[in-house]
C-alpha cells in the first residue's frame, strides 16, 4: 500500500469488527457511528475513512472547511476528524461554527504542527483530543473509541475481554489472567498491556506506545517503555513460555506462546 501524507505506513492495519479484543461501539440508539473526517489530503482521507469502516462506522469526508460545515449540518455526525490546517478556514473556525450547531460532538484535531501552542490552542478551543502528523490508524482510532466513551454518545457491545493465547484482559474488571492464574498490575501497566493486547502479532515501536499509554505527559522518554516492558515480562513471562517480544530496531510485539 502506497503510504499518504501524514500516515506512518508501518503503522498496524485496523482490525475488523469482531476480532479478538474489538469492541463494536454503536450510538446511544443503536444506528452506526458517523463521522466526518475533514483533511484536504484526500488519500490521507481515504486511508482515515477505510479503517473506520472497518470499525462499522459510517463516514463522511470533506476536503474544505466550509463543504465540512455544509456536511456536518446535513450529516449530522458522532464525531469530528479535523486538519487545523485547509485552504479556505482553518480548523479551530470550523470548530467554532460545528458547536454552534452541534453542541455535543466530540471533535480529534490532526495537524502536521508538533509545537506545544498549536496542541493547546486546539484543546482550548474546544478540541477534543489531539493527534500529531504523522500518525498510526490503530492510535487514531483507539482515540476516537476512547471519545465516545468518555462522552458517553455511544454503546460498547460485545465482551469487555481480551483475550490472546492463555492471556486474558478484562477491561471493565481491570482483571489480567495467565492460564487462570490471576496477575496484578499497576495502572500504567495495565494500559500498556492492554495495547499491546489490542495489536496481537503487530509489532509496535516505542513512539507508537508512548503517544497511546503516555499521550504527551512524559515527554518523549522512550527508555520509560522499556521499563516498563521489563516489569510486564516479570508479571506476564516469569516462568512461563514468553508472549512479549523484542524486535530489535523496531520495537516490541505480543504473541501467543509457541
Amino acid at each position: 500500500m502506497t503510504s499518504a501524507p501524514g500516515f506512518r505506513s508501518s503503522s498496524p492495519a485496523p482490525a475488523r469488527p469482531g476480532t479478538v479484543g474489538r469492541q463494536a461501539i454503536t450510538a446511544a440508539d443503536g444506528r452506526p457511528i458517523r463521522v466526518l473526517v475533514v483533511d484536504d489530503e484526500q488519500a490521507l482521507s481515504e486511508l482515515v475513512g477505510m479503517a473506520l469502516r472497518y470499525e462499522g462506522w459510517e463516514v463522511r469526508t470533506a476536503a474544505s472547511g466550509l463543504a465540512a460545515v455544509s456536511a456536518a449540518r446535513e450529516f449530522r455526525p458522532d464525531l469530528v476528524v479535523l486538519d487545523v490546517m485547509l485552504p479556505d478556514i482553518d480548523g479551530l473556525e470550523v470548530l467554532r461554527r460545528l458547536r454552534a450547531d452541534i453542541e455535543r460532538m466530540p471533535v480529534l484535531f490532526l495537524t502536521a504542527r508538533d509545537d506545544v501552542s498549536d496542541r493547546i490552542a486546539g484543546l482550548t478551543a474546544g478540541g477534543d483530543d489531539y493527534v500529531t502528523k504523522p500518525f498510526s490508524i490503530e492510535e487514531l482510532v483507539l482515540r476516537l473509541r476512547a471519545l465516545l466513551r468518555r462522552s458517553h454518545l455511544a454503546l460498547e457491545t460485545e465482551s469487555s475481554t481480551i483475550v490472546v493465547g492463555d492471556l486474558t484482559l478484562d477491561e471493565d474488571a481491570r482483571e489480567v489472567r495467565r492460564g487462570g492464574e490471576i496477575i496484578n498490575l499497576t495502572a500504567t501497566e495495565f494500559e500498556l498491556l492492554r495495547f499491546l493486547m489490542r495489536n496481537p502479532k503487530r509489532v509496535l515501536s516505542k513512539a507508537q506506545i508512548l503517544d497511546r499509554v503516555w499521550n504527551y505527559d512524559f515527554g518523549g522518554q522512550a527508555n520509560i517503555v522499556e521499563l516498563y516492558i521489563s516489569y510486564l515480562r516479570k508479571k506476564i513471562d516469569a516462568g512461563r513460555d514468553p508472549m512479549i517480544h523484542t524486535m530489535r530496531g523496531f520495537g516490541y510485539v505480543l504473541k501467543p506462546a509457541a
